[in-house]
C-alpha cells in the first residue's frame, strides 16, 4: 500500500531501539526522510547506520527545551520543513506502591513521558500549520485507561498524553495537522526486557518464564498471551503518518493483544 508520504520529513524521537527505531524503518521504507533522535549519541549513530534511506541521527535530551528546539532546527536544516512526528521516547520510571514514590519519582516519570511531547510538539506543529499539513502520533499504553498500582507515576504521564492528543487534535485540525495516539502492552523493546530480565533475577528463573509468569499474573487480560512485536506496533503509526489516515484525528488506537480489558477509549 502507498502511503503517500514520499519525501516528507518525520522527526522520530526515542528512535535508537524498540518502537522508534522500528517505525523509522517502514517510514523510509515508504520514501519518507526520517531525522532519528534519542538522548544516546552512541546508540543513535548505530541505530541510524543500519538503516536504508535518507536519515539522519540527531541526539537530543528531550527533558532540556533547547536542546529540543535544536533538535527541530537541525530536522529542517537537513531536509527541509517536517510534517510528520512520532513521539516514542519513554522511560517506565520509578515504580513502587504509591505510599513509597517521592515527588523525585513523580517527576521523572512525567518529565520524560508526558512533557517530552509537550516539548517536541510546541517545537515541530507550528511548521506543519504554515504548510498547511502534518500527521503527529505520540505513544500512550494500555497503562493509560488500566492502571497498574506499581507503575502510577507512569500510567498519570500516559492518561495525560491521551488528553494532549486529544486536546491538541482539536486544536489544529482544521489547519491540516492531524494528532493521534497508538498505545501499546507488553511490547518487544529494550523497555520490557529490562523488566523481565529483572523480574528472572529477583524470582530465580529463565528470561522466558519470567515473561510467561507476567502474562499469568499481571496480563491475564492479553488475550494473544505473548508479548507484541514492535513491527506491530510500528505499521498502525505509520498509517497514521499516512495520508491513507486523512480522516483520522483524535483517536487512540491500542495495539495490546486485547490487554485493555474494557471498553475504555
Amino acid at each position: 500500500m502507498d502511503l503517500g508520504i514520499k519525501d516528507r520529513v518525520a522527526v522520530v524521537t526515542g528512535g535508537d531501539s524498540g518502537i522508534g527505531l522500528e517505525t523509522a524503518r517502514f517510514l523510509l521504507a515508504e520514501g519518507a526522510k526520517v531525522v532519528l533522535s534519542d538522548k544516546d549519541a552512541g546508540a543513535l549513530e548505530k541505530a541510524a547506520a543500519g538503516l536504508d534511506g535518507a536519515v539522519k541521527a540527531v541526539a537530543a535530551d528531550l527533558t532540556k527545551p533547547a536542546e529540543v528546539e535544536a533538535l527541530a532546527l537541525a530536522a529542517r536544516e537537513a531536509f527541509g520543513p517536517v510534517g510528520i512526528l512520532v513521539n516514542a521516547a519513554g522511560i517506565t520510571g520509578p515504580t513502587g506502591v504509591f505510599h513509597t514514590l517521592t515527588d523525585e519519582d513523580w517527576r521523572t516519570a512525567l518529565e520524560v513521558d508526558f512533557l517530552s511531547a509537550v516539548r517536541v510538539c510546541r517545537a515541530l506543529i507550528p511548521g506543519m500549520v504554515e504548510q498547511g499539513w502534518g500527521r503527529v502520533v505520540l505513544i500512550g499504553s494500555e497503562d493509560a485507561v488500566q492502571p497498574y498500582p506499581d507503575e502510577l507515576p507512569y500510567c498519570a504521564a500516559k492518561a495525560a498524553i491521551l488528553n494532549l492528543t486529544k486536546g491538541l487534535s482539536k486544536t489544529y485540525a482544521r489547519q491540516g495537522v492531524l494528532v493521534n495516539s497508538v498505545s501499546p502492552a507488553y511490547i518487544e523493546t529494550p523497555m520490557t526486557d529490562a523488566m523481565m530480565e529483572k523480574r528472572a533475577k529477583e524470582r530465580g528463573t529463565s528470561f522466558e518464564e519470567a515473561v510467561q509468569s507476567f502474562l499469568k499474573e499481571e496480563r491475564p487480560t492479553l488475550e494473544l498471551h505473548r508479548r507484541g512485536r514492535v513491527e506491530e506496533v510500528a505499521s498502525v503509526i505509520a498509517l497514521l503518518c499516512s495520508e491513507r489516515a486523512s480522516f483520522v484525528n483524535g483517536a487512540n488506537y491500542r495495539v495490546d493483544g486485547g490487554s485493555v480489558a474494557t471498553m475504555a477509549v
